[in-house]
């Protein structure tokens, strides 16, 4: 199916919903490979007079790798019936295996940018900023770090630009 370019205000989207519950892939490109990880940790919103994602990627996972090689990502929403392939993908490593082509997705090219056919809505996104979590800003009270964090294996996380929307089309 088509994908068509649209206004991010056109996005009518409810952010708890898709990166929480529904999750997304966070999908990069380095060296002519793409790999992509399943995230439910993240926000759009508006940061420095500019429409943005961040999202949350922990040092181990490959996927950094590729997002702090290409300064660009796609982040990608699915319909239900791709939840067995997002769940893969979160937890089988790129390293390993060839995980897009186990599930069967195909990669396409989204403003210079990777993603997949399968997807209902893309966005593509410019790295602006990117900061380790520091677990000395934990405010007192705050169970967070023991809660996820008992290897200590802090998630970096990336402020990006979103460039660009597209939905699938009818």
């Amino acid at each position: 199916m088509p994908f068509e370019k649209i206004e991010l205000s056109a996005l009518q989207a409810e952010p708890f919903a898709m990166i929480g519950k529904q999750w997304m892939l966070i999908t990069a490109e380095k060296g002519g490979r793409v790999n992509t990880m399943t995230a439910s940790w993240g926000g759009l919103g508006v940061l420095w007079g500019q429409d943005v994602a961040f999202v949350f990627i922990r040092p181990q996972r490959y996927t950094r790798e590729f997002v702090e090689a290409a300064g660009r990502f796609t982040l990608s929403f699915y319909a239900e019936e791709h939840r067995p392939a997002l769940a893969w993908l979160g937890k089988v490593s790129g390293r390993d295996e060839d995980k897009i082509a186990k599930v069967g997705f195909v990669p396409r090219d989204f403003d210079g940018a990777p993603a997949f056919e399968q997807a209902d809505t893309v966005l593509v996104c410019k790295t602006l900023y990117a900061q380790p979590l520091d677990p000395a800003c934990f405010v007192p009270g705050c169970d967070a770090d023991s809660r996820w964090y008992p290897d200590k294996d802090y998630h970096t996380m990336y402020v990006a630009r979103i460039e660009a929307a597209y939905r699938k089309s009818e």
